[in-house]
């Protein structure tokens, strides 16, 4: 298995921080999924953007079953966060 380089919460400062700041007001934690691209905080902030955009931005799809879309195509590519 591949070793990533992560930053830990109480490591991150500048454009990294406020992104876990960020994390910890949406989601009361920063996940690993947000760690992984803590090398790169500007990838970081568009990843976040898109995935803002693809679960509360206008859809023909219920933001319960876009949940259950994302779980679905994370379970069939082996993802475990």
């Amino acid at each position: 298995m591949p070793h990533l380089r992560l930053t830990d919460v109480d490591e991150a400062t500048g454009p990294l921080r406020a992104e876990y700041d960020a994390a910890i007001g949406r989601a009361g934690r920063v996940y690993r999924i947000l760690q992984v691209q803590s090398l790169n905080p500007e990838t970081l902030h568009r990843s976040i953007g898109l995935y803002l955009a693809s679960m509360h931005g206008p859809s023909g799809l219920a933001r319960a079953e876009r949940e259950m879309l994302a779980v679905v195509v994370s379970r069939a590519n082996d993802c475990f966060y």
